[in-house]
C-alpha cells in the first residue's frame, strides 16, 4: 500500500501546506489504489481525474477559502453520486440519469472545491438513494470490503467502502433515514450526520429537514476537518448556518470523554439482532469503567415510525411522481411503492405526522438536557448477504417495507439533532459494528470531542485502511 494512502486526511493536508507533497502526486496515489482494488469493490464507478488535475492547476485563486478552518490544499475526495459535479457523469443511480452530465455543481460540491477539495471520483448509491443496499440498475451492487459476498449498507455506501479500503481520504455522504451511519457501521469508518443547516445543499424543497449532506472519514479527528470544509452560509440554502468561530477540528482535537451518558439497544421499542446489542452494551460499559455515568434509558420513540414513514413518504411522492409518470419503468418497485403511498396521504395526514414530530423534537431535547449524549447502535443487523434487496425480518419481526429494518436510524433522524456513527467492536464472524451518538441539536463540536474520546477507548478505527480480500465469494448482484 502506498505510504500516502496509509495517511489521514490530517496528515496528508499538512504536508499540502507545507508543500512536502502535491496535489498531482495524491491524485496519482489515488488512481493507483482505485486501480489495484475497486474492481473488487465497485465503490467509484465514475473517475474524473483529469478534471481533478486541471482544478488543481488553479488551486489558490481569487474564490478560494485559503483562510477557511477546513482548507483542504488539494486533497482528492470522492463524491456521492446524488450530488451534481460539473462536467462529469451523475447518475443517481437512475437508468433515467444514465447519461446525464450536468454543467453546475450541487452547493456542497461548489463550496467544497472553493475549499480546496479535488473532486477525483464519484461514488456508488442506490437508485435516488433510496434503500440501505448499495445497488442500481446503472453500475451494479458496491460490495463490503470487509467480506465481498456482503452488503455495505447505503445509500452513501460507495463513500464508505472507499475509505475503507483507501481509495481515498475522505468522502461525500447524504443521509434522509440513515445513509451515512449505515454504511458507516457496516465498513467501519465515521459518518456524522449534522444538524439541518449545518451544511448548505441543493434540495428540491428548500424547507426540507429530514435529509442532510454529510462528511464522512476513516477517523473522527478526519470527520472533523471534513466537516469544517463542508460547513458554512451559502446563499443558495435559506436553512444554512454560518460557520462556528472555533473549528470543528479544534473540537475532534480536544477528546473529551461526556459525564452522563443515556444508551438504549433499541430506542426501547425496535428489534435488533442480540449480538448487535451486546457489543453496543459493552462498548457503553466500558465507557462506565472509565468514569462515565451510564444510565440505561430512551426517550419515547414509540410513535416515531409511522412519523417518519408518512413523511418520507410525502417527500417521495412530491420528488419522484412527475418523472416516474414519464418514465413508469425505469424505477425499482421500492421507489414506486413509496410515492404511491405518498400519493395516497391526506393533508391531516401529513399534519399529524408534522405535528408528531414537533413533540419528538421537544421530548428528546428535553432528554438531552440531562444527558450528554445518547447512544444505541447504528444498524439492527450486521452486514448481509448483498443479493437480498432490504432485510425483512429480525427475530420474530417481520417489515412489510424496504426501509422498516432500518428505523434505529430514520427514528434518530425526526429529531434533528447531530448523530455520528463511531466504530465500536465486530461480531464473532469479524463484520464491523458501529454505534450511534446523538447529541442535542446544534451541538457537533461537543458531539465530535466526545466522539474522539470514545475512539481512542474502543481502539477500532486504527485498523484502516485494509485490503480487501482476494477471492470475492459473492454470488448475482442484483439490479
Amino acid at each position: 500500500m502506498d505510504e500516502l494512502i496509509a495517511k489521514t486526511a490530517r496528515q496528508i493536508v499538512a504536508l499540502l501546506k507545507k508543500g512536502e507533497v502535491t496535489p498531482g502526486q495524491l491524485i496519482d496515489a489515488a488512481l493507483a489504489r482505485i486501480e489495484a482494488v475497486d474492481a473488487k469493490l465497485n465503490a467509484l464507478p465514475t473517475l474524473c481525474a483529469e478534471r481533478a488535475r486541471q482544478a488543481a492547476e488553479n488551486l489558490g485563486g481569487p474564490n478560494a477559502d485559503t483562510d477557511a478552518p477546513g482548507w483542504l490544499a488539494g486533497l482528492p475526495i470522492a463524491v456521492k453520486d446524488l450530488s451534481n459535479v460539473a462536467g462529469v457523469r451523475t447518475t443517481f443511480g437512475s437508468p433515467i440519469f444514465a447519461d446525464n452530465i450536468p454543467e453546475q455543481s450541487d452547493i456542497t460540491v461548489e463550496m467544497l472545491e472553493r475549499r480546496g477539495a479535488l473532486v477525483i471520483a464519484k461514488s456508488n448509491t442506490p437508485e435516488f438513494g433510496a434503500g440501505a443496499n448499495t445497488f442500481n440498475e446503472v453500475f451494479g451492487a458496491t460490495l463490503n470490503p470487509w467480506n465481498l459476498a456482503l452488503t455495505c449498507g447505503g445509500s452513501s455506501g460507495g463513500s464508505a467502502v472507499a475509505l475503507a479500503t483507501g481509495q481515498v481520504w475522505l468522502a461525500t455522504g447524504s443521509d434522509l433515514g440513515g445513509s451515512l451511519r449505515t454504511p458507516a457501521s457496516f465498513c467501519s469508518v465515521v459518518g456524522l450526520r449534522p444538524s439541518p443547516g449545518r451544511v448548505a445543499r441543493t434540495a428540491a424543497n428548500p424547507y426540507d429537514t429530514l435529509g442532510v449532506s454529510g462528511p464522512m472519514g476513516r477517523d473522527v479527528r478526519d470527520t472533523g476537518l471534513f466537516l469544517d470544509a463542508m460547513a458554512g452560509r451559502h446563499a443558495g440554502d435559506i436553512l444554512s448556518l454560518n460557520a462556528p468561530q472555533t473549528p470543528f477540528l479544534a473540537a475532534a482535537d480536544t477528546p473529551r470523554l461526556p459525564n452522563k451518558i443515556a444508551f438504549t439497544p433499541d430506542l426501547g421499542c425496535l428489534p435488533v439482532d442480540p449480538e448487535i446489542a451486546d457489543i453496543c452494551r459493552r462498548a457503553a460499559l466500558r465507557l462506565e469503567a472509565e468514569g462515565v455515568q451510564v444510565e440505561e434509558i430512551s426517550p419515547d420513540f414509540s410513535d416515531a415510525g409511522e412519523t417518519f414513514q408518512t413523511l418520507r413518504a410525502a417527500r417521495f411522492a412530491g420528488n419522484h411522481v412527475d418523472l416516474m409518470r414519464s418514465h413508469p419503468d425505469k424505477f425499482k418497485p421500492e421507489i414506486i411503492w413509496n410515492a404511491e403511498k405518498g400519493l395516497a396521504l391526506s393533508a391531516e395526514d401529513i399534519a399529524k405526522a408534522e405535528t408528531a414530530r414537533g413533540a419528538l423534537i421537544s421530548r428528546v431535547a428535553e432528554f438531552l438536557g440531562h444527558y450528554d449524549l445518547l447512544l444505541c447502535p447504528a444498524a439492527p443487523v450486521p452486514p448481509f448477504d448483498v443479493t437480498i434487496r432490504y432485510v425483512d425480518r429480525i427475530g420474530d419481526v417481520t417489515f412489510d417495507n424496504y426501509i422498516e429494518w432500518i428505523a434505529i436510524t430514520y427514528c434518530i433522524t425526526l429529531t434533528a439533532c447531530p448523530v455520528l456513527s463511531l466504530p465500536c467492536g465486530f461480531t464473532g464472524s469479524g463484520l464491523p459494528v458501529g454505534l450511534q451518538l446523538v447529541a442535542a441539536n446544534g451541538e457537533e463540536a461537543r458531539l465530535l470531542s466526545q466522539a474522539s474520546a470514545m475512539e481512542a477507548l474502543f481502539a477500532v478505527s486504527a485498523g484502516l485502511p485494509i485490503e480487501p480480500p482476494i477471492d470475492p465469494g459473492a454470488g448475482d448482484i442484483p439490479a
